[in-house]
């Protein structure tokens, strides 16, 4: 199956939304912060950073949570290299990622460094403090395939009643399968199938206060 991004539609202040999904890539009330707050914070970063650190996730987007991260650990000045695996069917158009990534001045220095890499059309990229993988496809069918294990997961599909093909529990249970044993996960949503699907999966799940208007989001650590 060929996978075509979307070009996707603009509103408030310059937000890019999903036609396909009729819903935002990241929040309309502040994206970086609520990527700092819910997968950052929500994975207990940087403290736990260290040489090799894998971070993955399931939707790409537009980009920011790579460039967030990936600026928390320079922030952070961690020694060696952050491993970064994404995972996406619709992988965004490149000058579209950029548009959506120069919404965040404080993230313009890697969004920079970063913007030939989209523009060359490459799914990998390797900088001495980064490894970054994008693997393009539905991730029902490219996750029980991949070889890797994650020390942190980025949960963050469009919305569970949009994008239901992202949460079921067949796909977080190959999540807990590519996680190492106390790897972590986070995600704004706080729906209940998503929360029970997680802990069928092996996952202790806990309900924690989101961000701007999510009253909760969820975390969840492997046994």
């Amino acid at each position: 199956m060929t996978y075509q991004p979307d070009a996707p539609l603009w509103r408030d202040g310059g937000v890019p939304v999903s036609p396909r999904f009729d819903d935002p890539y990241y929040s309309l009330e502040n994206g970086l912060a609520e990527t700092r707050h819910t997968f950052l914070a929500g994975n207990g970063l940087p403290e736990r950073f260290r040489d090799g650190f894998h971070i993955a996730e399931l939707g790409f987007g537009t980009g920011l949570n790579l460039l967030a991260a990936l600026h928390l650990w320079r922030e952070a000045a961690t020694p060696g290299t952050l491993r970064v695996t994404s995972f996406e069917a619709f992988p965004m158009a490149a000058d579209d990622m950029i548009r959506a990534q120069a919404a965040f001045p404080e993230l313009a220095g890697i969004a920079a460094e970063l913007a030939p890499h989209w523009r060359a059309g490459v799914r990998e990229i390797t900088l001495p403090d980064l490894t970054f993988r994008m693997i393009a496809g539905d991730a029902r069918e490219t996750l029980p395939r991949w070889e890797g294990v994650a020390d942190a997961w980025f949960l963050d599909g469009f919305s569970p009643a949009k994008n239901p093909e992202l949460w079921g529990p067949e796909l977080m249970e190959e999540v807990a399968c590519h996680t190492v044993p106390g790897g972590t996960a986070a995600t704004y949503t706080a729906a209940g199938h998503v929360r029970r699907a997680l802990a069928a999966a092996g996952f202790e799940v806990s309900r924690e206060p989101g961000y701007g208007r999510k009253r909760h989001m969820s975390v969840a650590r492997r046994g």
